[in-house]
């Protein structure tokens, strides 16, 4: 080889090693890895660990083993006083009874709501018992959106009432934004700021083909957990005013009896981008009591560290995080309780921890810190994301960026992945970059109704200000029909299994986009920034959350 083309290798060789890029695997190295993550998955998805719910016996075993991966790996820990654990203490809340949900007309006749058909009772973190009356007032979505010159509480007085809401938000609003006004906890904080006493939430005919009314009211008896503030009681978004009950498409027939308007007319002019629906005060009053069972749980974060190499940079750090728990044991589905969480979410679990094998084995240290966690809690609310995200166990300010992972679809060998915050910070070259070495495509929010970008662990980081990418495996290539019919037959059930045929080399696939995109992160000269007016940058960034 001449000289010339010695220094061109050379050249290109330091230049891959500063970018992150990686030569393509051996096809050893994609068993290998494949090999990793399967024992993981079999591991932390067998039945010994009862479906994983945070607080339980199963969930513990399962941080015990993903403790011990850690320090075999060589990962220091990151967690209290000199452990790979966090403590995170939470509150577990159930709904004792199905409550009293009564409407009263303008002479005072009573007409009740049924439980299972109209409405399905809420729990209450805060408070054991739930007694709240006064007049319903419609505020279509509940949006408050300045950048959309929209304010749904225009005009509207609901200091003392109760706010009925649509789920969901505007079609016409970009994806995660629209995903951050359909949470309900954006919601219920507009609603408690202008004086509301308590939030329903009514379900449309689209909502009933996603998610059946029927299902969720099958699991009302299940837990919902909160994490603990210094106070001892429940962290809660809007205590003042909480959510009463989610109302079925059958039960808004009752409320919008004698309304204004129409509902059904109400629900097209909502899903339309071009028309408002009215909004107005309900010609009924609500009365409704119910009860909730509160009780103390105690569970923990996992946490491993690679410390950074770079003088300059190793203080600070990069996390990549993944939900270790699941669902637990719940109803019977044909014969099997065991809510198993295969793909939801050992696997991102276990590629969390075939991501850190591959940086202990690539002989190059990161020259930022990584954090790997390995999260409590994120199936009852995003609890252990956010309790380290509000109680970081390195300062907040060091925290550069978080990326997520979490039910990556294996049934398939994805080509195309979504990029969920990708494109609002400068992760978004670094993805672009990584996807494109792999031949991975890059691809839109395929269901937006979803609200997917609220609804992991990454979300809490942003909500502190930290710029994220949490990566969904794409429709491409079959992906379609693999990720729907997920959805339809295993998703929060207990065939999301090891039964399912599961492709670990879309396993080995998914771990290294996920480790291209982080070595590019925690090598790159300047730390990840959110670009000059987005969203949620200027919404979080620098400014301090409300520490309870």
């Amino acid at each position: 080889m001449s000289l010339g083309k010695v220094m061109m290798a050379a050249c290109a060789l330091a230049l891959s090693a500063t970018q992150g890029w990686a030569a393509e695997p051996s096809a050893a190295e994609v068993q290998e890895s494949a090999d990793n993550i399967k024992a993981h998955v079999t591991f932390l998805a067998s039945d010994l660990l009862q479906g994983r719910e945070a607080g339980s016996p199963g969930y513990d075993i399962a941080a015990a083993y993903v403790a011990s991966q850690m320090a075999q790996l060589g990962l220091k820990p990151g967690g209290d006083r000199g452990t790979y654990f966090q403590h995170v203490p939470m509150v577990a809340y159930q709904a004792a009874d199905q409550g009293i949900f009564v409407l009263r007309d303008k002479v005072g006749k009573a007409i009740p709501l049924v439980f299972g058909e109209d409405y399905i009772v809420s729990r209450n973190p805060v408070a054991a018992q739930t007694k709240v009356s006064g007049p319903l007032v419609f505020v279509g979505y509940g949006v408050v959106a300045p950048e959309h010159k929209r304010n749904d509480y225009a005009g509207l007085n609901v200091k003392g009432k109760i706010v009925v809401a649509l789920s969901g938000a505007p079609a016409g609003y970009q994806t995660e934004e629209r995903a951050y006004y359909a949470s309900g906890r954006t919601k219920r904080a507009l609603a408690e700021a202008r004086g509301a006493v308590g939030f329903l939430q009514v379900g449309t005919p689209g909502d009933e083909k996603l998610y059946p009314f029927a299902n969720a009211a099958r699991q009302w008896k299940s837990w919902g957990m909160s994490w603990r503030t210094t106070s001892g009681g429940a962290f809660a978004v809007a205590p003042k005013a909480p959510l009463l009950a989610a109302i079925s498409v059958k039960g808004a027939e009752k409320l919008f009896a004698g309304a204004p308007a129409d509902l059904s007319r109400i629900v097209e002019m909502a899903q339309s981008k071009a028309a408002d629906p009215p909004r107005f005060t309900l010609p009924l009053t609500l009365e409704a009591a119910f009860a909730t069972t509160i009780k103390p749980v105690e569970s923990s974060n996992v946490l491993g560290l690679i410390e950074g190499a770079d003088p300059k940079l190793k203080d600070e750090v990069v996390v990549l995080s993944a939900h270790l728990d699941h669902l637990g044991v719940g109803e019977p589905v044909n014969g099997d309780a065991i809510n198993n969480g295969a793909l939801d979410n050992a696997a991102g679990s276990a590629t969390t921890l075939e991501v850190a094998r591959m940086f202990m084995a690539s002989g190059q240290p990161p020259k930022r810190t990584i954090l790997f966690l390995l999260d409590t809690g994120e199936e009852k609310g995003l609890v252990g994301a956010e309790y380290f995200a509000r109680n970081p166990t390195v300062p907040l300010s060091s925290i550069v960026a978080d990326v997520d992972l979490d039910m990556p679809i294996l049934t398939y060998d994805f080509t195309d992945v979504v990029a969920f915050g990708a494109e609002r910070s400068s992760i978004g070259p670094a993805v672009r970059r990584a996807a494109a070495g792999m031949n991975i495509a890059l691809s839109p929010d395929p269901m937006p109704d979803e609200g997917l970008f609220t609804r992991s662990d990454h979300y809490r980081f942003v909500e502190v200000g930290v710029p994220a990418v949490f990566f969904m495996t794409g429709f491409a290539n079959g992906g379609e029909k693999e990720f729907r019919t997920f959805l339809a037959q295993r998703y929060h059930k207990p065939s999301d299994d090891l039964s399912q045929a599961i492709n670990w080399n879309a396993g080995a696939k998914f771990a290294r986009l996920n480790y291209e995109v982080t070595r590019e992160l925690t090598d790159a000269a300047e730390r990840p920034a959110w670009n000059k007016g987005d969203f949620f940058g200027t919404k979080y960034a620098g400014k301090p959350q409300r520490q309870p």
